[in-house]
């Protein structure tokens, strides 16, 4: 990584580490997010016996460790390979992969304005330290509101180009829920009183809203929002709407959630 966190990591914390030495009775790694050495014993390496630690690590390979102790004064930090499970590591590989992805847009825009790197990284980092734990954050919400760059207080010209460059590296997220609505109607115009229904079901999800015929009087809805409380209250509004219409004139509706 190219910028390094400053100090010691925390007991319990997740790192990325390359692996330096390898010895009989333990391992040696660098840090990469921090720029430090740390140890992992051979009982930390893996479960049960190990009859060669090489089969496990060897040296320029990138693991994913636990922080077991730190003695500051020392210089010490004990490590666990072991300790780290499946979904922790690929939960830090991704969130690394979104840091490096985050220096790339410092890098591009500093590219483009003018700047040193690490000139342009020190300038947003002071600024958006006390309300961001990552730079990534910062830019996924940049991306969708513009005006948190604003708070930045840099020169507009500057701004735009940071925009911009967030923008093609960063896409917004998006979540997605669907259920099925099942009418049943006698009334003497069921098909117009059903096309009403799913018309203030539309209207009521402000344009998120996708919904299909399945057949037999059941319908598909799904919506798609940057987050799950958004789309909730979408999907609620909305078979809210379409089921009164239905009741109304003495018909029945139900609406069941599928698994997302």
């Amino acid at each position: 990584m190219l910028f390094k966190k400053q100090g010691f990591p925390e007991e319990g914390d997740l790192v990325l580490c390359t692996v330096t030495s390898v010895q009989f009775h333990s391992v040696f790694v660098n840090i990469e997010e921090y720029g430090r050495s740390g140890m992992i014993h051979i009982s930390e390496v893996s479960p049960g016996r190990i009859r060669n630690i090489r089969d496990f690590v060897k040296e320029g390979k990138k693991i994913v460790c636990k922080v077991l102790r730190i003695n500051q004064e020392k210089g010490y930090i004990d490590l666990s390979l072991r300790r780290v499970n499946e979904g922790e590591k690929r939960k830090k590989i991704d969130s690394i992969k979104r840091e490096q992805n985050s220096e790339k847009i410092v890098e591009l825009a500093a590219g483009k304005i003018g700047k040193k790197t690490e000139e342009l990284y020190k300038e947003i980092s002071e600024k958006i330290s006390k309300n961001y734990v990552s730079f990534h954050d910062f830019f996924e919400e940049a991306s969708k509101n513009e005006k948190v760059l604003e708070k930045l207080g840099i020169d507009r010209k500057n701004l735009k180009i940071i925009s911009d460059t967030i923008k093609q590296r960063i896409k917004p997220t998006e979540v997605e829920i669907k259920g099925k609505l099942k009418i049943t109607t006698y009334a003497p115009d069921g098909i117009g009183l059903i096309r009403e229904s799913l018309k203030k079901a539309e209207e009521a999800g402000k344009g998120k809203i996708i919904i299909n015929y399945l057949g037999s009087g059941l319908y598909r809805f799904m919506i798609k929002a940057p987050d799950y409380k958004e789309a909730e209250k979408l999907m609620k509004n909305a078979t809210e709407k379409a089921i009164n219409i239905v009741e109304k004139q003495e018909g029945f509706a139900e609406f069941n959630r599928e698994g997302s």
